[in-house]
């Protein structure tokens, strides 16, 4: 893959947490513009990968480079402004507004009233969420709107690549649904990359150009669902595919 069509690329990276290992080396790089979607079961290091690549984590060995840029110390707040962040539940701080917890970060960085104004009323159409509940705090929003404020929050500073950590993990099946749809439909529009972690095969179909299946720290596979299901790399790939009963082949 051509350097630029690479936004964001860990190489020989490894993590662990006292004497117990997370993350083998790995290298991977994600597509500009794409979908990756990192899968496996509990614990094989998923979330850890995730905030490896936001620099929330030092890796203990390797590096991660974001639009060709080490990620260090000394930069990462600056470089993290280009990357939104979502995780399960929107993790809004409670104490305040949905508008508050969306524009937290442009008022930390000086944007008028009004340019918090015009963003807030573009991310409320792109998203669906009701105007007049960015009045409202976080207790009195349902699962779907805290997600989609989460969502905005990402997505205030306009960020180039957007990574999420199990989104749509807490909620009933029926609102999302209708959150899959509304992310994917979000995704096409913007053209964002965009790296989601799931432990869902059918809902990383439904999103990814790309699955990443994971086992204890390690990449097992790598390729679009048809590679998993007719080619797979390791008895665990069929195992793992079997026990994800409700996946019917692309749809969430």
């Amino acid at each position: 893959m051509p350097s630029g069509a690479i936004i964001l690329e860990l190489r020989e990276v490894s993590k662990s947490f006292g004497t117990v290992s997370v993350l083998a080396p790995i290298t991977l790089s994600v597509a500009r513009g794409r979908s990756t979607i990192l899968i496996g079961p509990s614990g094989c290091g998923k979330s850890t990968l995730l905030r490896l690549m936001l620099g929330l984590l030092r890796p203990d060995a390797g590096s991660v480079y974001f639009r060709g840029v080490e990620l260090a110390p000394h930069n990462v707040r600056e470089l993290r402004q280009a990357m939104g962040y979502v995780v399960q539940d929107g993790g809004l701080f409670p104490h305040l507004s949905a508008a508050g917890n969306v524009s937290l970060m442009a008022r930390h960085l000086g944007w008028d009233a009004a340019r918090i104004r015009g963003r807030l009323n573009g991310l409320t159409t792109l998203t669906r969420f009701p105007r007049e509940a960015l009045a409202r705090y976080p207790a009195q929003l349902s699962g779907g709107q805290r997600q989609r404020v989460g969502l905005m929050r990402a997505l205030m500073l306009d960020p180039e690549i957007l990574l999420l950590d199990e989104p749509l993990g807490s909620l009933d099946p029926l609102v999302r649904a209708e959150l899959q749809e509304d992310l994917a439909e979000v995704f096409r529009s913007l053209g964002k990359s965009v790296v989601m972690v799931t432990h869902d095969l059918a809902e990383a179909a439904f999103f990814g150009h790309e699955i990443v299946l994971l086992r204890d720290g390690r990449i097992v596979q790598r390729g679009v669902v048809e590679d998993l299901l007719n080619a797979p790399a390791d008895p665990f790939v069929t195992r793992f595919i079997r026990a994800q009963r409700r996946f019917d082949g692309g749809s969430p």
